[in-house]
């Protein structure tokens, strides 16, 4: 068999390689934005999830506040008052 031919089997060999290569690495990265994509999916999820939580303790807190500071209008408006102080004295320093 004369080198030439050795040479074209080895081409289409390389070649065959490439091509298999090239459709493996096209599997492989397409699994890896399926994997991703469902990763971002359920973060989406879970973010909506504790945001609502988040919303609701807000408005939980909310009412809360809103309830002592109609119980105990004095003791709210002195309470703020004192924490606007402190904060006043904390800024003042700087």
């Amino acid at each position: 068999m004369p080198a030439s031919e050795h040479i074209d089997q080895a081409a289409t060999k390389a070649d065959k390689a490439i091509l298999e290569a090239e459709k493996r690495l096209t599997a492989l990265a397409d699994r890896a934005e399926k994997t991703v994509q469902e990763g971002l999916e359920t973060l989406r999820a879970q973010t909506r999830v504790y945001a609502d939580n988040a919303g609701q303790s807000i408005d939980e807190a909310q009412r809360y506040l809103t309830e002592k500071v109609v119980e105990r209008p004095l003791a709210a408006t002195f309470t703020a008052l004192g924490v606007g102080v402190l904060i006043g004295l904390l800024l003042g320093r700087r």
